[in-house]
């Protein structure tokens, strides 16, 4: 659908609710929102899908599945964390980024828009957590941050230093107070227990833990704060992502913070000392599996907090993560395709499971809907499923695009088609200039001690980078499918959903391709940038 189009439509839709007297939101009370997003969760770690039943003790978020509506073909539009959480808040797509990071990557490759985790809201761009604060919400943000621009961070002259040594700690708490004014200017009232990035980026190599009853703890101060309020918190975890073990996790020392170390540990969740008892206990099989229920526990505390103050009935819960984990950083359906939960007190009309295919962009229009709060069509790319939800339409949208890296695609009934394009300067690289890259990215991380994928500076490029081999976000799912150094895929999902054969070269499949690719160019001429031969600039 155009922007024209979706203008006009959000025009008629206004009219009728300004004819009936009424706003577009769920009653006459402002509903809280509670936005949860997780960081590379699998679907094995989700009872309420068919890889993960039974498998987990998770029985707040088993909770929030039962009573809740499973959004079964939700889809990521660019499945690395950045831009996909710039895809939530804003509505948009991650290539209408305008910092001056993203910007100047543009330029370098000569005109193309190249989305990796360079997509940052910055001060000055409108995003969802303004709209409701002009309508009287107060906005939190609890968690890893990872998507809203922080000038002024600075990087530690060792990583391997000393937190508690003056020049240390004075710079992380430095980089702390710059992380939470960054998101202050963004539409956020409040910002506590945040993380600058993962763990493992903050700066110091022993800082690098997972932390959940600290980003907890924001959470809930945040609630006994605002709860008199309509509020909306975003609470990004930053687990299971790695580090995943367990003596970086749920056995670190709990005082161990972004912020460094803490004169008491926070004590808001159920003690980590039980974790292990309790998976043996329920006969729960697997390892880390205490990683998911200390999540779970996070999910629990915040239900808790919400019902004491009498607020969770006015509630509405997104539950989500932040892209599919069997193929992160490629446009494949692992990567993309990510089921996500969506909860109210007032069971959704649309019951249990909904089939209709929906985007992470399509957040934003929905909450807004969901609260009442008036906005032009044309700001978002995203279309709102709220009567998806409440059982007035089965689909809100025809067709899904995605953009990451090199590759962009498209979806629509039961097809989809990826293009891959590189530059020129890319596709002419010398030898001598792909060792100095791959060294480049392989030096820092050996002497973090962090995994290397990757040594042949002859290795493909992946659709993601052009970092001999890729890197290690995309290496699980690199070069696994036959069809994957193709410029031009296309599958049928319905007959092929692990995309397998590669269609489209198949003289029985021209006319589709064709069809795919003219739609691929039809969202790409909306969009910034050039993309090779499908769209010169």
């Amino acid at each position: 659908m155009t922007l024209k189009l979706k203008t006009i439509l959000g025009i008629l839709l206004l009219t009728g609710w300004i004819a009936l007297g009424a706003t577009p939101g769920r009653g006459s009370e402002q509903p809280n929102i509670v936005f949860f997003i997780l960081d590379d969760m699998y679907p094995e770690m989700f009872n309420c899908l068919p890889e993960g039943k039974g498998k987990n003790l998770t029985p707040n978020i088993d909770r929030l599945a039962a009573e809740g509506t499973i959004m079964m073909n939700q889809y990521v539009v660019s499945p690395v964390c950045t831009p996909s959480r710039y895809n939530c808040l804003t509505g948009r797509f991650a290539s209408r980024a305008v910092n001056s990071s993203f910007l100047r990557k543009m330029k370098e490759e000569g005109g193309q828009t190249v989305i990796h985790w360079n997509t940052f809201i910055t001060k000055g761009e409108k995003a969802l957590p303004h709209y409701l604060q002009e309508a009287g919400y107060r906005t939190g943000m609890v968690g890893k941050n990872h998507v809203i621009e922080v000038k002024g961070y600075e990087q530690f002259p060792d990583y391997w230093g000393d937190p508690r040594e003056p020049s240390n700690k004075a710079l992380l708490e430095q980089n702390y107070d710059r992380t939470r004014d960054a998101i202050r200017s963004c539409g956020f009232d409040y910002a506590e227990s945040v993380y600058f990035d993962n763990p493992g980026f903050i700066g110091l190599g022993e800082l690098a833990v997972q932390n959940m009853d600290w980003i907890a703890q924001g959470g809930l101060d945040f609630i006994d704060r605002y709860h008199q309020d309509p509020f909306f918190l975003y609470f990004a975890t930053t687990i299971p992502h790695h580090p995943a073990d367990p003596e970086h996790s749920w056995k670190a020392d709990p005082t161990n913070t972004a912020l460094g170390y803490l004169d008491e540990a926070p004590n808001v969740l159920p003690g980590r000392d039980t974790l292990t008892p309790r998976i043996k206990a329920a006969g729960i099989k697997g390892n880390n599996k205490e990683l998911v229920l200390w999540l779970d526990d996070a999910v629990g505390a915040v239900i808790d907090r919400l019902e004491k103050y009498g607020v969770l009935e006015n509630t509405i819960i997104f539950f989500f993560t932040d892209h599919g984990q069997r193929a992160k950083g490629h446009l494949y359906q692992g990567g993309v395709h990510n089921p996500s939960i969506v909860w109210s007190a007032e069971k959704f009309k649309c019951g249990d499971i909904s089939d209709a295919r929906i985007q992470n962009i399509d957040f934003a229009p929905t909450i807004l809907d969901f609260a009442g709060v008036e906005y032009a069509a044309d700001s978002f790319d995203g279309i709102s499923f709220k009567d998806v939800l409440d059982g007035k339409l089965e689909e809100s949208r025809e067709s899904l695009f995605f953009e990451l890296g090199y590759a962009r695609g498209v979806m629509k009934g039961d097809y989809k088609f990826i293009s891959v394009r590189y530059p020129e300067y890319a596709t002419r690289m010398t030898a001598v200039r792909r060792a100095e890259i791959l060294k480049n990215y392989n030096e820092p991380r050996l002497h973090k001690k962090m995994k290397i994928v990757n040594e042949d500076p002859m290795a493909p490029f992946s659709h993601f980078s052009v970092i001999p081999g890729g890197e290690v976000a995309e290496h699980e799912s690199y070069g696994k499918l036959p069809g994957y150094f193709d410029p031009d895929q296309l599958y049928n999902l319905r007959t092929d959903p692990d995309e397998q054969v590669n269609l489209v070269n198949n003289p029985e499949y021209a006319a589709t391709a064709s069809e795919m690719r003219a739609l691929l160019k039809t969202y790409l001429e909306d969009l910034p940038g050039s993309f090779g031969d499908l769209k010169t600039d």
